[in-house]
């Protein structure tokens, strides 16, 4: 798609010829492939003005009606599903299969899923002598990250506006182009002027300006847990509802009599989807003692097979944040079985597929966030032992757990302090609510839970 220049709000492309330029880069190859205009608190002031003017009007709409507007936007999605995944290739890097397939293909099941909701949800119900009403939070800022561009986007928006809320959006200045798609596509599906909002710009410039504005209700964030922090203090001081998406250190536990072929297949698969660049990854792999050995040779040859298949990271900088723990894992004492720091290729972005034997559970590699393809495989005594390890790390997005006895899995799952556990391989559910304990986040996304995030509650007594 060509970039536009300027910003959508107000239901119109404006202008922005005098605005810094923020450059779109391949990071397969290293060339610019566009420019955007950077956003300033200025831009970020008409937007939110324009959602505050649109909210009323929006916030009265049946649900019915925002419904079907909600309908003609995952039609409109379908229809340049094709042209949605060259763009993430191009910007990201993502893979073409797995651009079609995941970041084309998941917002597509999301949309359908709040077409479906804003239509069903009762929101109103009786208790007792009281009418409870759910009605929209407001105006919501809506701040997203580089690693799935369309999914986040349409993870915030779709329940957002199903709820009857109007948007400001400031995505990832990485992958702006994607952003400006699904703008393009709000307007095809015919969104009344306002409702929508697109600022393009730079975290600590627009980011932060949409984040203490006075006119935003909510703020919905996914990103590091180090900018969550920053969001939920300035929104704490302005009392002002935030929805925290935060980052993982997910644990993938084998317990004994588990299909371990599978479970370590499986495993390293997940870490190296999307380039490692997956906040929900399971970088930990929790082995027993007796079968250690053969667990980190299965995943090394497993995550050898990756070299050719996974594409570059996001940019230089984020190589360079990877590369730099894959040799902090080695001071350490971890011993590499797969990968290394080197770079393999001379152009893009490219870190190689990464396997950690020998790790110690208060690691850096195993304690910190990586977001690249480095997996970290953790021996462990016993059950209690697993757990202790797995529940080890101030995060707690998600994880896996496999046994050869279904019961016994969802047993020790229950028991992990994390948000989202799959249990011998369960598929992803855009249904079921995602989010995160500890300093993986507040509030959840996707589903009924998704929706309720973006509304408040009134009660009426008779």
């Amino acid at each position: 798609m060509k970039a536009h220049d300027g910003m959508y709000i107000g239901g119109a492309w404006r202008p922005a010829p005098d605005r810094a330029a923020i450059e779109v880069v391949n990071p397969a190859d290293e060339q610019v492939v566009a420019t955007v205009p950077a956003g300033t608190p200025e831009d970020v002031d008409a937007a939110v003005r324009a959602a505050r003017a649109a909210f009323p009007g929006w916030a009265a709409t049946p649900p019915a009606e925002r419904a079907a507007r909600l309908a003609a936007l995952r039609d409109v999605l379908t229809a340049r599903k094709d042209e949605i995944a060259e763009t993430v290739t191009t910007e990201l890097g993502a893979p073409e299969q797995f651009a079609r397939s995941v970041h084309a293909g998941l917002p597509l099941a999301v949309a359908a899923s709040y077409a479906d909701l804003a239509a069903t949800y009762a929101f109103e119900e009786r208790t007792g002598n009281s009418t409870v009403l759910h009605e929209p939070a407001g105006v919501v800022g809506a701040i997203t990250p580089w690693n799935y561009p369309l999914h986040q986007i349409v993870a915030k928006a779709a329940p957002a506006l199903a709820a009857g809320c109007t948007l400001v959006l400031k995505p990832a200045e990485d992958t702006p182009l994607t952003a400006q798609l699904f703008a393009e596509a709000v307007d095809e599906a015919g969104f009344p002027a306002g409702v929508f909002n697109l600022v393009t710009g730079l975290g600590p410039v627009a980011g932060q300006a949409l984040a203490e504005h006075p006119g935003v209700d909510l703020v919905s964030f996914t990103g590091s847990t180090a900018v969550g922090r920053r969001i939920g203090a300035t929104a704490g001081a302005a009392v002002k509802r935030v929805a925290l998406e935060l980052g993982g250190k997910s644990a993938n536990v084998i317990l004994p009599g588990a299909d371990l072929a599978k479970a370590v297949h499986v495993g390293v698969a997940n870490v190296m989807s999307n380039s490692g660049q997956t906040c929900s990854a399971w970088t930990r792999m929790l082995v027993h003692r007796d079968q250690y050995d053969e667990a980190v040779a299965l995943a090394a040859a497993a995550a050898a097979k990756y070299a050719d298949r996974i594409g570059p990271l996001v940019n230089a900088r984020q190589r360079d944040r990877v590369r730099g723990y894959i040799e902090r894992g080695v001071a350490e004492g971890a011993r590499l079985v797969a990968g290394g720091p080197e770079a393999p290729r001379e152009r893009g972005y490219y870190v190689s597929p990464t396997v950690f034997a020998d790790v110690a559970p208060g690691m850096t590699i195993a304690q910190e966030e990586i977001f690249g393809p480095v997996l970290s495989v953790l021996r462990y005594e016993d059950e209690e032992d697993a757990l202790r390890i797995a529940n080890g790390t101030v995060y707690g997005l998600a994880g896996a757990v496999w046994a050869a006895e279904e019961a016994e899995a969802v047993a020790f799952a229950r028991r992990m302090d994390t948000g989202q556990v799959d249990i011998n391989g369960g598929r992803f559910n855009p249904l079921a609510p995602f989010g995160g304990y500890k300093q993986s986040g507040i509030g959840r996304e996707l589903g009924a839970h998704g929706l309720t995030e973006y509304l408040q509650t009134k009660s009426l007594q008779f």
